[in-house]
């Protein structure tokens, strides 16, 4: 498993420092031990055996170790006690292996960022410091201010180290926040891209119905209209009524289409408000049909948004279409009530009546797309052999007094 916050550039070279500082200060002490004319009689032996113990710690108790060893806390806490024991040997042998004291002071690092780390710094200015202290001539003022001097280095140098390790580890977080920010954003960009084709998709279907809705409320009705007129016109010999009405849907029709192509409104609603359109359309419908159709408008009378408006149009449009191909009626009505929130639309004939009121017809989907399209609903109740009643519901969305 990746670490999350993985080390970074300056952790990795400090890391490796810490590995080596304790030849380095070894060697270099050994060397100035070796260069120096003052040594008592035997001094280099014992000198080079001490050494050799405290090259021998490193390399067994670290670095020959296997890595999953290495930074194990029982581990570091036995390699730092034996590193801080030969250099004080060392030390007190020759004061110029002072210099390899300093390591502690590095590996004291490895116990960051817990309180070892001060105990650790602390152990180290000891060994530093009472090596170097003659204790047969030392006062309690040298003492004291020893102890000051040992306080106030792991204070500095331990919290140094803590605080180190915890900036880093706070800059390690950032990184991966930022990291973490750049996927999500590029993750929201794929989705958004995503989101944009769907959107456009749904946006051909959404036109696409439209349209077939559109055709199926004009040119299909207008033409079954023509059809019926024109029928009607071959069973009696004074035609010319028939046919007059026949041209004035066909030109209806085609005005429609025009319309419809431009996505424009029913011509109805162009110069009228609803209730004026709807007027109009059942006045029509009577004459083709010749069905007695009796229309009402109950309620304050609003200027209602063009959305509204269209889709209670068309949806009387295709119900009073319904009630002239299926029903077989001799009467209807069409009633208009102005409620304050919503707006109802009621259609009720006498005809036949509906077997399946929940039907999947394109009329009846046509309608619920429709309605559903402005927040509304439709309900139908039908009993056979004593009619159909259409029930229109939408919200009372205002729009511009014309």
């Amino acid at each position: 498993m990746n670490d999350p916050f993985p080390p970074s550039a300056w952790e990795q070279r400090f890391e490796r420092v810490i590995e080596i500082v304790p030849y380095i200060t070894l060697a270099a002490s050994l060397v100035f031990s070796l260069a120096s004319p003052d040594q008592p009689e035997g001094g280099i032996p014992r000198t080079l055996a001490l050494t050799a113990l405290a090259l021998a710690w490193i390399l067994g108790a670290h670095t020959l170790l296997p890595a999953a060893l290495r930074g194990r806390r029982v581990v570091v806490t036995v390699h730092f006690v034996g590193v801080l024991a030969t250099a004080a040997l060392l030390a007190f042998h020759d004061p110029i292996f002072l210099i390899y004291c300093i390591s502690g002071f590095f590996l004291a690092a490895n116990f960051a960022p817990s309180t070892w780390t001060f105990a650790a710094v602390a152990a180290t200015s000891f060994v530093l410091y009472g090596s170097t202290l003659d204790w047969a001539q030392a006062t309690i003022q040298l003492i004291a201010f020893y102890l000051a001097i040992i306080a106030l280095q792991t204070v500095a140098i331990g919290g140094g180290s803590i605080a180190g390790i915890k900036i880093e580890d706070r800059q390690r977080k950032y990184r991966k926040a930022v990291n973490d920010l750049q996927t999500a954003m590029e993750e929201n960009a794929d989705l958004h891209a995503q989101l944009l084709t769907q959107a456009h998709q749904a946006g051909i279907l959404d036109e696409r119905q439209r349209m077939a809705r559109e055709i199926h409320d004009t040119l299909a009705q207008g033409l079954t209209g023509i059809i019926t007129q024109l029928r009607a016109a071959q069973r009696v010999e004074d035609s010319d009524t028939h046919v007059e009405l026949a041209l004035n849907l066909a030109q209806d029709s085609l005005t429609e289409a025009r319309r419809s192509a431009s996505a424009l409104q029913p011509h109805q609603l162009e110069d009228a408000h609803l209730p004026e359109a709807m007027t109009t359309l059942a006045r029509n419908w009577s004459q083709s049909t010749g069905v007695d159709l009796h229309v009402e408008v109950t309620g304050d009378r609003v200027p209602l948004s063009p959305a509204i408006e269209v889709t209670l149009f068309r949806v009387a449009q295709e119900a009073l279409a319904n009630v002239a191909k299926h029903a077989g009626a001799t009467r209807a009505g069409l009633t208009l009530s102005y409620t304050g929130t919503v707006v109802l639309l009621d259609i009720r004939d006498n005809g036949t009546g509906i077997h399946n009121p929940n039907g999947k017809g394109f009329g009846l989907s046509s309608m619920r797309q429709r309605l559903r399209g402005v927040g509304g609903s439709l309900e139908i109740e039908s009993t056979p052999g004593e009619g159909t009643a259409v029930s229109a519901t939408v919200p009372a969305l205002q729009g511009n007094p014309q």
